[in-house]
């Protein structure tokens, strides 16, 4: 019995220096600072709702990305942006189809956005914008609690002049958010290679 106390204690110390150092790399990615005059702006995506394809509209997460970029936008009006994301099957739209009908109803010019709209992840995300054109100096736009995810992923794709634009994760879903990522974290950094 004290055997099985002790395989406890230690499961659980380890549990909670690896949701520590994980934490600890999340909250490092939500100070990034995005680089100036960027060639390409890569928003991620995140949930669409709705119940047609004619009344999709994004989620609460997917909006303070797409605030955050259209500010960004106006700063850096010769980056091309790439908005990403296929349809999940509980979905009405893609998401990057929503995502450019957005910015374009928050005057971007349409003529800047090109849309990636079949990845399900978020190395599809940046993998499928690679092939769509030379990215060059890149920012993304993703989740304050996504992005050191998203720039270890880009890097292991052989993005290397990248930096990130955190959209400030609202209170109320922050926690089971920043849960969520602490688990992806680890798994991307074992397995997305």
């Amino acid at each position: 019995m004290k055997k099985m106390m002790k395989l406890l204690v230690v499961l659980i110390g380890v549990g909670i220096l690896y949701a520590a150092s994980m934490l600890f790399l999340i909250v490092q990615g939500t100070k990034e600072a995005p680089a100036d005059n960027p060639d390409t702006l890569l928003i991620l995506g995140a949930q669409v709702r709705g119940t047609s394809e004619g009344n999709a509209y994004p989620s609460s997460v997917l909006k303070e990305r797409l605030n955050e970029a259209i500010h960004f936008i106006e700063e850096n009006p010769q980056a091309t942006i790439i908005v990403c994301g296929g349809q999940g099957k509980d979905e009405p739209d893609s998401e990057a189809n929503v995502m450019a009908n957005y910015l374009i109803q928050h005057h971007v010019d349409p003529t800047k956005i090109l849309k990636e709209d079949l990845s399900t992840s978020t190395k599809e995300n940046i993998s499928n914008a690679m092939e769509k054109t030379n990215l060059g100096k890149t920012v993304i736009v993703t989740s304050d609690f996504h992005i050191y995810r998203s720039k270890l992923l880009a890097r292991r794709l052989g993005l290397n002049d990248i930096s990130g634009l955190p959209a400030q994760s609202n209170t109320s879903v922050t926690a089971n958010m920043y849960s969520r990522e602490i688990l992806a974290l680890g798994f991307a950094m074992i397995f997305s290679w």
